[in-house]
């Protein structure tokens, strides 16, 4: 590697790092874990650096990376508890089983969203930018960024319609907290 290439994946590092850790931290709920997985996404990156086209959304690359590592960290975390274990563990709840298929299809339809709208989602939403803060960092005007905003909340609105109603009820009437806001 030249210090041109240090010089480019430096402030890459800097900027991501974080958010990809909290990003991560939403698979494997467990801070140095999350962490490790995003170093070992870092290093990948790293590796393959000189070979990744020039025009590269290396956010996007990243997230996708780390979410590729959390999701085989899952697979391949041991399923079988020791039987003397098995008193002390209690099955997780319905509830939360279908928490978690609601993100799955929430995630899926915020992966579906064009790309320029799923970005100033993403930054609004789990990086907690401000729209200012986001067209800065995009080059964009606020117009720009408060359009692809509503964009994006209207198509994820279609898409996941059928699955509101179900969210808030669980919100309302089992204390889960909403993790989404449309």
């Amino acid at each position: 590697m030249d210090n041109k290439n240090i010089r480019e994946f430096e402030p890459l590092f800097r900027e991501y790092f974080k958010p990809l850790c909290g990003f991560s931290m939403k698979y494997v709920h467990d801070l140095d874990e999350a962490k490790n997985l995003v170093h070992d996404a870092f290093i990948a990156v790293w590796q393959k650096f000189d070979q990744l086209p020039k025009d590269t959304n290396y956010r996007s690359y990243l997230y996708t990376t780390v979410r590729n590592r959390c999701l085989n960290h899952l697979r391949d975390q041991p399923k079988t508890v020791a039987l003397e274990e098995t008193n002390e563990i209690s099955a997780p709840q319905s509830s939360e089983m279908e928490t978690r298929e609601l993100e799955g299809e929430i995630e899926l339809a915020i992966n579906a969203l064009p790309e320029k709208c799923r970005v100033v989602f993403e930054m609004s939403r789990f990086e907690e930018l401000k729209y200012a803060e986001i067209a800065e960092k995009l080059d964009i005007s606020v117009k720009t960024v408060e359009g692809r905003m509503t964009k994006a909340l209207g198509l994820l609105r279609d898409s996941l319609a059928h699955l509101i109603t179900i969210a808030i009820i669980m919100w309302i009437f089992q204390g889960c907290s909403p993790f989404f806001v449309f």
